[in-house]
């Protein structure tokens, strides 16, 4: 099982990067440069604690004692509260349609997801929203 969920996480990121590319897509140039390395950086700093985790524990044992206690349920819940306002991003920045392509493996990998999303769009994120 636990092969199985890692090789829909790669075929997930395979698929978001060549769906998503763009030339400046790992250009640290510019004034955004270093916030953009920094996103990069918690992306594959968190995916490799994920592999870390994922080779010591299993997820669904893990969950399952989570969810028997009340700081598990809030953490599940504040966790899913977060998708859910980075998939209202998601919509605000690109629409309902790539929100579509985006919620399963959002649901499924959670944060993992949401920093990739962050890292390929970086640049037209801040420029809509910030600049």
């Amino acid at each position: 099982m636990k092969s199985l969920l890692w090789g829909l996480f790669v075929a997930f990121f395979v698929a978001a990067v060549g769906l998503g590319w763009h030339d400046g897509m790992f250009s640290l140039a510019g004034p955004l440069g270093a916030g953009k390395l920094a996103v990069w950086a918690a992306f594959l700093g968190f995916l490799g604690y994920s592999i870390q985790c994922s080779a010591r524990e299993n997820i669904f044992k893990t969950i399952r004692t989570m969810n028997g206690l009340w700081w598990g349920r809030q953490i599940g819940l504040d966790l899913y509260l977060g998708l859910a306002l980075t998939l209202f991003l998601i919509y605000l920045h690109h629409g309902g349609l790539v929100v579509a392509l985006w919620l399963l493996p959002t649901l499924a990998f959670a944060n993992l997801a949401t920093l990739l999303y962050f890292s390929i769009y970086y640049d037209s994120l801040v420029a809509r929203f910030v600049g």
